[in-house]
């Protein structure tokens, strides 16, 4: 699976090896579905202390499409971590969706705040 990482704050930018590492941990069962990966760590600037630290993980799928997951917490391993729990339980949701026989496929997209 190949990871992608993105960040224009230089606190984000040291996380890069970190955030490769999680993303191919916690997608390791699922990497036959993913191929490709994109991770963004962004801060809102928000007053400090507040929650303003965001990750949104991108999956590119062959047969899913793609899926979007956005996550926002106090710092940055936290939203990490949130994103891509719950980006593997979406794709596991759908991929069983997708063996049953009596429903249709639809296309995937998932948020969370």
């Amino acid at each position: 699976m190949q990871v992608l990482f993105e960040s224009r704050d230089p606190e984000g930018a040291r996380l890069r090896d970190l955030s490769v590492r999680r993303a191919r941990f916690v997608m390791r069962r699922l990497a036959w579905l993913v191929p490709h990966a994109t991770v963004r760590l962004s801060d809102d600037h928000g007053r400090r202390g507040t929650i303003d630290k965001r990750c949104r993980v991108e999956l590119s799928t062959h047969s899913l499409g793609t899926v979007v997951i956005t996550a926002v917490a106090r710092d940055w391993r936290s939203a990490l971590d949130a994103a891509l729990a719950r980006a593997a339980r979406v794709l596991v949701r759908a991929w069983r969706r997708g063996r049953d026989p009596g429903r249709t496929p639809r296309p995937l997209l998932a948020f969370e705040h």
